[in-house]
């Protein structure tokens, strides 16, 4: 293994084979740096971290890293199943100015779900707690914009995070780089730049697998890039918009079908926020849309149809509605895209 290497991240794995990210110590560093100059805790001891999520995640780890920065302990949250009861006893152990805690959009939810209904019930404890963080860093996937609202008017100060195990975590919040970060667009895909970056990816040998990191990491013009399996788009201020994953685009009917787009479109239908979209075989279109839900379909699969097709066209248009007990997730607690897929590929409609 290379000597300048100080953590190896494994990549979720949630669209496919998981990668064995490579991260120096300068590079996490440098993240934590960047991160205490945009949302605060910059001068040793002022601030403290609660533990959250899996260390052997990239968000995780780097809750580690920000307290090794800020010269304080971590409070840890014990393993096992999410208890908002918990996370709000062990966040009033934050003893520091500065409180910060990294979490997922699931997670961020339950809190807001078990702090709103308590402070219905006349207990607002949770909710005082929440609101004495000076930043919930929400990440690993999108945030959606009703729960984004939902906390911004229960009065939490979130902060929308992008990045990935390759620029060691979020290095853009609420889409502005942070640090000496920078963003661009080339050909629809999202690139990134700074000092985050990751050395490369590990072989099974333990060096550096030359092939994969070449085809992900390169050089222009003297500066080392990031080309990120996203699409979107970098305005003139530098700021960015991701718009879906570049792999998540299928051929339906001869067009082009972003199933990120629509997913977006799926839950903005009433009952489908939580919706999930793969694709599956079609005879006709080659491929097509499938949406996926966790209990019984609100509406009728041709009242969703016509919503969808209304926004993005016809060839959008959802084949089918299958139905799950429960949704399948990673261990991250990102939806399970290919165990989906697996299980639409052999179901009927809905």
């Amino acid at each position: 293994m290379p000597r300048n290497v100080a953590l190896v991240v494994e990549t979720s794995g949630s669209t496919g084979a998981p990668k064995r990210v490579a991260l120096s110590a300068d590079a996490l560093l440098a993240s934590a740096a960047a991160s205490a100059g945009s949302i605060g805790g910059q001068e040793p001891g002022s601030a403290r971290w609660l533990l959250a999520l899996p260390a052997h995640y990239i968000a995780g780890a780097n809750v580690l890293v920000r307290s090794i920065a800020a010269g304080t302990e971590p409070v840890i949250l014990p393993p096992g199943h999410f208890d908002p009861a918990a996370f709000c006893a062990a966040a009033d152990a934050l003893d520091a100015d500065q409180r910060f805690t990294s979490l997922v959009p699931v997670q961020l939810a339950r809190l807001l779900d078990a702090a709103l209904d308590a402070s219905v019930l006349g207990d607002s404890a949770m909710l005082t707690t929440l609101r004495r963080f000076d930043a919930l860093l929400i990440g690993g996937q999108a945030l959606q914009p009703d729960l984004r609202d939902r906390a911004l008017d229960a009065g939490l100060r979130i902060v929308r995070t992008y990045g990935s195990s390759e620029t060691c975590g979020g290095c853009v919040y609420d889409g502005v780089p942070i640090g000496t970060v920078v963003a661009r667009e080339c050909d629809g895909r999202i690139e990134l730049s700074g000092p985050v970056l990751a050395v490369g990816y590990l072989d099974a040998t333990g060096g550096i697998d030359r092939d994969r990191t070449d085809a992900t990491f390169h050089v222009a013009d003297g500066t080392r890039w990031y080309r990120t399996g996203d699409l979107g788009a970098v305005d003139a201020a530098g700021r960015v918009r991701v718009t879906g994953r570049a792999d998540n685009v299928i051929i339906s009917g001869g067009e082009k079908v972003s199933l990120d787009a629509v997913q977006a479109s799926v839950r903005r239908v009433q009952g489908y926020a939580e919706a999930i979209v793969v694709a599956t075989k079609h005879v006709e279109w080659g491929q097509a849309p499938v949406v996926v839900v966790a209990g019984e379909p609100p509406l009728p699969l041709a009242e969703l149809r016509a919503a969808v097709q209304a926004e993005l066209g016809h060839a959008a248009a959802p084949d089918r509605v299958v139905v799950v007990q429960s949704m399948p997730l990673l261990a991250s607690g990102k939806p399970d895209r290919i165990a989906l897929t697996a299980l639409v590929s052999g179901t009927s409609a809905a």
